[in-house]
Parts: C-alpha cells; structure tokens; sequence
C-alpha cells in the first residue's frame, strides 16, 4: 500500500460536481492499493498515518500527529498511486490491485478509521473526482507499508 499523505488546511472531493467528502485542517491521503495488501497492511498503513508527525508543535517542529490536532482525514482511492512507473512512456497498472480487491481493502480502510479516528471523510471509489486542497506548507509525504 502507498499513502500519498498532504498536510491540508481544507480538502474536499467532488463527483460530478456534488461535494461526496470534505475536511478542515487535517490529512489529505491518496491510497494506492497493492495486490499482496491485507488486513496487517491496511492496520499497518492506519496506524502510521494517524500517528505519523506532521503538523507543528508549539516550537514550530513537526512534532504532532493527526490525534494529536484532532484534524480530519480525507482518504481518497488512488489506484494510478500503484502503478508501475519504472521504465516507458507510459505507467503499468499490473501492480495495482484488481477493482474487487481494492474496493474491499479500501472500504475496509475507511471503517477501520472510522473505529479509531472521529474525523473521517471519503471520496468515491472507481469514480471520476476532483480533489480540491490547500496544502499546508506545502507539505507532503509518501509512505511506503
């Protein structure tokens, strides 16, 4: 799995021009699901980006986690995230996961977020979305579970 992770002081998600996901200052996440993800992945992956230190501290260090601010979290399926981008003209998707997978492990996803974080908004998957955001920053961090 790939987190694409942007520190965001708003982001929201439009599908055929109806807002479907929207949040104030928080984490916007780009989630590309891989074939060999799972239930370890996705609790993986969750752990790190609720936790992982992005927003600043009294000091102005990144010392804060998402919890730690209370901030939203806007999780919006990307499965270009996955692709395959090493050699050509033109990216692979054969290292993305199939559709089915990912939708199961995506909607898994955002459920466990939504047990373990208040703050949970999506985007639609497999639809056509504009992402809008203000990025923080502009910070932004690509995790690697």
């Amino acid at each position: 799995m790939k987190l694409l992770i942007q520190r965001v002081r708003a982001a929201r998600v439009e599908v055929a021009g109806e807002v479907v996901g929207a949040i104030d200052q928080g984490l916007l996440a780009l989630v590309g699901i891989e074939p060999q993800d799972d239930a370890q992945t996705l609790a993986k992956g969750l752990q790190r980006l609720l936790a992982y230190r992005v927003f600043s501290d009294a000091a102005g260090k990144m010392n804060l986690s998402l919890q730690d601010v209370n901030g939203g979290l806007l999780l919006v399926s990307q499965f270009t995230l996955a692709a395959d981008t090493r050699s050509g003209l033109r990216p692979s998707f054969s290292t993305a996961a199939p559709p089915a997978q990912g939708l199961a492990l995506f909607e898994r996803l955002v459920e466990l977020a939504r047990e373990q974080h208040p703050q949970v908004a999506t985007g639609r998957f497999g639809a056509d979305m504009q992402v809008h955001l203000i990025n923080d920053g502009p910070v932004t961090f690509l995790l690697e579970i």
